[in-house]
C-alpha cells in the first residue's frame, strides 16, 4: 500500500508532518506514519521547499466534486465526502484493510491523507494554527500531546482527547487536525493521549491508559496552565468509547466527573447486526468486516465484547455521568449504537445533545476544510464544550 504514489518521497514526508497537518486543519482514520505516537513533534520542514510544494494551492479554490457517481452503498452521500473517499480508494489499492496484517494497515493511507490530497487537488488552504504544542508523559509508557493557545496565561479549561482507530491503528498525528479545530474554537487546553494499542496490548490496556491520563490531568492541570475543576473528555470512534468509559470509571472510583463528554460516532456496542451494521455493512472507510477486525485484535476473548467498557449500551447503570454531546454519521455501521447510547443516557437522567449528519461517513468529523458537515459538527461540538466549561 503506497501513500501518495504520484508524489516525490520528499513531498510525501512534508505532507505527513504535524506542521503541515496543522496548516491544513483536517483529520482522518488510520495513518501511523510519524513518530508522534511517542508524543514527539517533528522538526519544521524547509520553508522554501514547502512554498514550492504548496504554490499550486495559491489559486482560488475550486468547488470539490467527485469524479464518479455515488456508490450503491451510499446513494445520497455528500459530494465532498465522496470526493475524499474516491481519493482514499486511489491511494489504498484493491485489498480491503481487514485482509491485511496490522503493520500494513498502520502504514497505509488514511482519510487524513486523502483529505490533504483533495485539498491540494482543489486549491484549498487554511490559515496556520494559533496553537503551541508540547509532549508530556501522563502514565508509564503513555505520552500525550498538549495543545495550548499561543500566549495563554491560564488557568484554562482542559479537554482530554482520545483518538480513533479501533484501539489498533492511527495515532496523534492522524487526528491532530480534529484536535486543533476544537482547541482553536474552544480556547481550551487539549491533552491528546497516545494510549497503548492492540494487538500488542489487549483490552483493557487502552481503557486503563485513558483513565490514567484523565487522573494525570486532574493532578497536574496547573502545570499545563489548566484548571483542574474544569475538565472534559472527548473522542472519536474508539476514542469516543474510551471517553465514555473514563466517565464510568471516574464515577465508580469516586473521582471528579468530567464536566462534559464529547462522543463522536463512538463504538458503543458489540452487536454487529444492528440496523446500521446491516445498512452500512459495505461502507467506507469503516465497514462491518473492518469493525470485526478491530474487535478481533483488541479483545482477548469474545466475552470482553460484553464488558460495559466496550458495550456501553449494555451498561447496567448510566446515572451520574457527565452531560454528553453525541455526534453520529448516517453512512456508518456505528450509527445505531451511538443513538442507542444517547437515548440510554437520557433515560438515566444525563443531559444529552444528539446530532446525526445523514449524508457523510465515519471519519467525516475532521474534514472541516473540505466537508461542510464536518465544519458544522466541529462548531456544534466546540459550542457544547465551551458551555460546559465556562
Amino acid at each position: 500500500m503506497k501513500l501518495f504514489p504520484a508524489f516525490t518521497p520528499a513531498t510525501r514526508l512534508r505532507l505527513l508532518t504535524p506542521c503541515f497537518a496543522s496548516l491544513l486543519g483536517l483529520a482522518g482514520c488510520n495513518s501511523n506514519t510519524t513518530s508522534e505516537q511517542a508524543g514527539t513533534t517533528a522538526a519544521a520542514t524547509d520553508s522554501a521547499a514547502m512554498m514550492s510544494d504548496t504554490s499550486a494551492m495559491a489559486a482560488a479554490p475550486r468547488a470539490v466534486k467527485p469524479a464518479g457517481p455515488a456508490p450503491a452503498w451510499a446513494p445520497n452521500i455528500a459530494p465532498e465526502m465522496l470526493t475524499v473517499l474516491e481519493k482514499l480508494a486511489s491511494l489504498s489499492g484493491p485489498t480491503p484493510p481487514e485482509k491485511l496484517p496490522v503493520a500494513e494497515v498502520r502504514k497505509g493511507p488514511s482519510a487524513t491523507d486523502a483529505t490533504m490530497a483533495v485539498m491540494k487537488d482543489f486549491g484549498i488552504q487554511t490559515p496556520p494554527s494559533p496553537l503551541d504544542t508540547m509532549s508530556r508523559e501522563v502514565a508509564p509508557g503513555v505520552k500525550a500531546r498538549i495543545y495550548m493557545p499561543k500566549g495563554a496565561t491560564g488557568p484554562l479549561p482542559v479537554v482530554v482527547y482520545y483518538h480513533g482507530g479501533g484501539w489498533v491503528i492511527a495515532n496523534l498525528d492522524t487526528y491532530d487536525p480534529s484536535v486543533r479545530a476544537l482547541a482553536e474554537q474552544t480556547g481550551a487546553v487539549f491533552v491528546s493521549v497516545a494510549y497503548r494499542q492492540a494487538p500488542e496490548m489487549k483490552f483493557p490496556t487502552a481503557h486503563n491508559d485513558s483513565f490514567a491520563a484523565y487522573q494525570w490531568v486532574l493532578k497536574n492541570a496547573a502545570s499545563i496552565k489548566g484548571d483542574p475543576k474544569r475538565v472534559a473528555v472527548a473522542g472519536e470512534s474508539a476514542g469516543g468509547n474510551l471517553a465514555a468509559a473514563v466517565c464510568m470509571m471516574a464515577r465508580d472510583k469516586g473521582l471528579m466527573q468530567p464536566k462534559h463528554q464529547l462522543l463522536v460516532y463512538p463504538i458503543a456496542g458489540y452487536d454487529l447486526n444492528t440496523p446500521s451494521y446491516q445498512k452500512n455493512a459495505a461502507a467506507k472507510p469503516l465497514s462491518k468486516p473492518f469493525m470485526a477486525w478491530f474487535f478481533d485484535k483488541y479483545l482477548r476473548t469474545p466475552a470482553d465484547g460484553k464488558n460495559p467498557m466496550i458495550s456501553l449500551v449494555t451498561a447496567p447503570n448510566l446515572k451520574g455521568l457527565a452531560p454528553a454531546t453525541v455526534i453520529g454519521a448516517g453512512i456508518d455501521p456505528l450509527m445505531s449504537e451511538g443513538k442507542t447510547y444517547a437515548d440510554k443516557l437520557k433515560a438515566a437522567g444525563v443531559p444529552v445533545t444528539y446530532k446525526l449528519y445523514d449524508n457523510v461517513a465515519h471519519e467525516f468529523f475532521g474534514m472541516g476544510a473540505v466537508v461542510p458537515q464536518a465544519k458544522e459538527a466541529q462548531a456544534l461540538a466546540a459550542s457544547e464544550l465551551k458551555k460546559a466549561l465556562q
